[in-house]
């Protein structure tokens, strides 16, 4: 079998529709290179055709691989598992909604060429999205910009091209809560980006409802950032001394004899007020926690049902920690 050149990883869930026509444009760009290459479709437990569709594609085309998994486990580890069984010399994550546009691999493959490590593509519009999934959009990646140590390009999603060399260290970091965009910045080597216009889908509906952009956004916060920790911290201290200050402010309105201060309802305010906080507080630590519970159980990121395209070996393995000798006392 030859070595195979280009990799594109699609995670998809019930995507029917598209398949066929995500593998019509890409078959079309890559066959232009020359070189061998493979689509990696990974079906996180759709519930429609999409199963069914892949199969069709591989009895029609080999190079066209398929994982399905044994249940969903979320987008970002189906990018995950994609990455692991890819065996390209680069690799290229694209969606299967063909919200963008698999015409810009070519681009993108000519800034490899030219020595870049990964090649990240910049959204300069963003076409059949209502105004509000905009505003938080650009809120999001502003924030995530300035909070976080690690570089994050503004206005990129996961749709980039890597090296090998950034694949087997991205295969190496097996955290759970995964933010791939911030994963691929921080393992560093030499970036770029290309610009291009986001299209609405080709069918279906959006696969990421405020619920899950919101859970993806706390994932990348806590991932990257102790921010909202020190926010905690600030919160405390500044509360504290407002406390210190109202105290104050109300012992000398009650030496000069103002009623509004005398009675319990300044107390029950100034409780709930210094009570939300240490709730807010105690939740933000919990969701560093509860991530740091997850890492330690050490649980595989998915369970792969089938799989069929790859050669024997080509994923990641679960890790075997080295037991503890027993000593005998």
């Amino acid at each position: 079998m030859p070595k195979v050149f280009c990799s594109i990883v699609a995670p998809c869930w019930n995507e029917e529709q598209s398949l066929p026509e995500l593998y019509r444009r890409i078959s079309t760009i890559l066959d232009q290179t020359g070189e061998p290459w493979e689509l990696v479709l990974i079906n996180d437990g759709s519930t429609d055709r999409t199963g069914e569709v892949m199969r069709q594609l591989r009895a029609e085309d080999p190079r066209v691989h398929f994982i399905e998994f044994a249940r969903n486990f979320g987008h970002q580890i189906a990018v995950t598992a994609g990455m692991d069984y890819a065996q390209g010399q680069v690799v290229i994550l694209i969606d299967a909604d063909l919200q963008d546009p698999p015409e810009l691999i070519l681009e993108m493959i000519d800034k490899w060429r030219a020595g870049y490590q990964v090649v990240y593509a910049v959204r300069s519009e963003r076409k059949g999205e209502s105004w509000f999934k905009l505003l938080t959009a650009n809120l999001f990646y502003r924030i995530i910009y300035r909070i976080t140590d690690v570089n994050i390009p503004l206005d990129t999603g996961d749709f980039r091209l890597m090296d090998r060399q950034v694949v087997n260290q991205m295969k190496a970091m097996r955290e759970h809560h995964r933010f791939i965009r911030g994963l691929t910045s921080w393992v560093g080597f030499k970036q770029t980006g290309v610009t291009y216009v986001r299209e609405e889908r080709f069918a279906g509906e959006t696969k990421y409802p405020l619920r899950k952009m919101v859970r993806l956004a706390i994932t990348a916060i806590t991932g990257f950032s102790i921010f909202p920790l020190q926010l905690a911290t600030w919160i405390g201290f500044i509360a504290a001394i407002a406390s210190g200050l109202f105290i104050v402010f109300v012992i000398i309105a009650r030496l000069f004899g103002d009623e509004a201060f005398f009675g319990q309802a300044t107390t029950l305010i100034m409780v709930l007020f210094l009570g939300s906080i240490q709730l807010i507080s105690l939740g933000i630590i919990g969701e560093y926690l509860g991530r740091i519970y997850d890492e330690v159980r050490a649980r595989p990121l998915y369970v792969v049902k089938e799989a069929a395209g790859f050669e024997s070996g080509t994923n990641t393995e679960p890790i075997q920690l080295d037991q503890p000798e027993k000593v005998n006392i």
